[in-house]
Formats: C-alpha cells, structure tokens, sequence
C-alpha cells in the first residue's frame, strides 16, 4: 500500500491505470472495514492542509473525515485566512505548509495554483478540485461503476452537459480503464481538443472508445451511466443565463432516460441545480446514483491519503 507514497496527484493522469485499480480496491476494503464497525489507522499523527478558495461541502467534510478515520487530522485554510496569492505567495505558502504538515489537499480557481504548490512543497499535493480538473471526484465515479456493476473495463459512460473540469478527469481517466466514454455538449462548450485527442489514443489502446457529439439521445443509447453536471461552474456566474438557453436541450430527464437502456444509471458530482441540468424525479429517483458517489469521495479520498502519506 506504499507505491504512491510520497508522490503528488494534480491531476487523474498522476496516477496509472493500475494505479487506479489498486486505489479502487484499498477504497473497497477500507469501506468495507468501517461498515463492519472498525477501520486502520495508519495516519496516526499525520495532519492534512486543506487549502481551499472556493466552497466546499463534500470535499470538506469527506477529507476531514478521511483523515479522522486514518488516525490524522485535518486544518482547514479558507482563502481569506491564508490571503493566497495576495497576503502571500503560492510558493511561500508551500515552504511553510510542508515544514508543519504532511500533505496538502488544495481547491482553487487555476490549475497553475495547484502545479506550483507541488512544486514547491516537499510534501504531497492533491488537487481537491480545480477549473481544469477534478480528480477526486473520477475515482468516485469508478469506485461507484465497479461496485454495481462488478467490473471497468468494457463500460460505457454518456455525458451530457458542460466540458468542464470533471469530464476532463473522466475522460482521461476512463479510457486508460477501458470505459467508453460519449460527451454530447451544445456547440462550443465541449472538452478541450488535446484531452479528447489524449483520451482517444488511451482508449485505442484499451479497446474502449471516445466520442464527441451534440446530440444527447445518441450519448446515452447504451450508456450504463448517464453523468451529468452545473451548466456553470463557480467562476461563470456571469454567463449563467445565456448557458441556460444553450443548455436547455440537455437536461437529463424522464425522456432522456427513455433513449437509454432500461439498465442505465445516473450521476451528478454535486451540488446540483435542479429542474436545470437534471430534474428531481431523475436525481431522486431508483436509477440515481449521485448520493453513492458522494460517499464514495470519502472511501477513494481514504484510500489515496493513506497511500500518498
């Protein structure tokens, strides 16, 4: 349980596919433990930085918790505390936050804010989140897909909505695993070029494939997961009402999901706008399983803290 020890996680490519799968079954095992009313603790005395400039409820509380249960602890640093960027640099923040602790779980606006922290500190950085990616919140949706349905690799997940921050994670995440993954988005709003370009060759080599398309009935044709997310992320508020127009095609609903199979299920990473990008009889309905993969941010979180620390 000690290959990652040390090592930082900016992004999903950080970590191998095997990788991957190893941290999925330590996520497994340390869930299972604490169901069964015990777990490990092998972060005794260990503390977590959680240097967050943007809200969190999950995030938050899930790493928290995760370090609780491992036998550590966790400081929370709001960014008008820290006065990051401004009161002080990224990397004085990171010189002085790794003589005190032992890692470092960040969630900002820039992705540069996380790769400078890891630059600079000597001790593990993990991205909790920023507007290029998502990491954590990937390796929720896999811990979530291997659990119902036993297996990766051959599973095909649909996204409609946004190529924001969490696709780009899925994307690139997923094909190293052999999962499909089909993104139908307004024109304009789809991922990045260079990560669907990364994502196809890694797909290539595992027999899974990646498609682009803005048509959100042929995504989901045979999805077995139908993943959605915020039409605007935190940072385009500004931009709210005219993505309300563009988007409005590609809400999951009642008749999005009679294009699928009968079997397919749905996730949302949270916190969601409901009646905009899903709608309640979809999120809170037998096929959803966005409030699983919630819980499972804290298990994967687990799993990944007690092998980087």
């Amino acid at each position: 349980m000690g290959t990652l020890r040390g090592r930082d996680v900016t992004g999903i490519r950080d970590l191998e596919p095997g990788e991957i799968r190893d941290l999925l079954g330590v996520a497994a095992d340390l869930k299972a433990r604490l169901r069964a009313g015990g777990h490990p603790r092998p972060l005794e005395g260990r503390v977590l930085a959680l240097l967050f400039e943007k809200p969190s409820l999950r995030t938050r509380v899930t790493f928290e918790v995760a370090m609780l249960q491992l036998g550590g602890h966790a400081i929370h640093l709001g960014a008008q505390e820290v006065g990051m960027g401004t009161r002080e640099s990224y990397p004085d923040i990171a010189r002085n936050l790794d003589r005190w602790v032992d890692g470092i779980a960040v969630r900002t606006f820039a992705q540069r804010v996380v790769t400078t922290l890891a630059e600079h500190a000597r001790v593990p950085v993990i991205n909790a989140l920023s507007d290029w990616e998502h990491p954590c919140q990937a390796l929720a949706t896999f811990l979530t897909l291997q659990e119902r349905y036993g297996r990766l690799e051959g599973l095909r997940v649909a996204w409609v909505g946004d190529g924001n921050n969490v696709l780009r994670s899925l994307l690139l995440g997923a094909a190293g695993l052999g999962i499909s993954v089909r993104v139908a988005t307004p024109p304009g709003h789809g991922p990045d070029p260079e990560t669907v370009r990364w994502a196809q060759e890694a797909a290539r080599r595992t027999g899974a494939a990646v498609e682009v398309t803005e048509d959100p009935a042929r995504a989901v044709r045979d999805a077995d997961l139908i993943y959605t997310d915020v039409w605007a992320s935190m940072g385009q508020e500004a931009e709210a009402a005219a993505r309300r127009q563009a988007f409005r095609p590609y809400q999951v609903n009642a008749a999005l999901l009679r294009a699928a199979p009968s079997h397919a299920l749905v996730s949302h990473c949270l916190p969601a706008h409901r009646g905009e990008e899903i709608t309640d009889e979809v999120l809170d309905g037998p096929r959803s399983v966005a409030f699983e993969e919630a819980e499972n941010r804290l298990h994967v979180q687990k799993a990944l803290l007690a092998q980087l620390l």
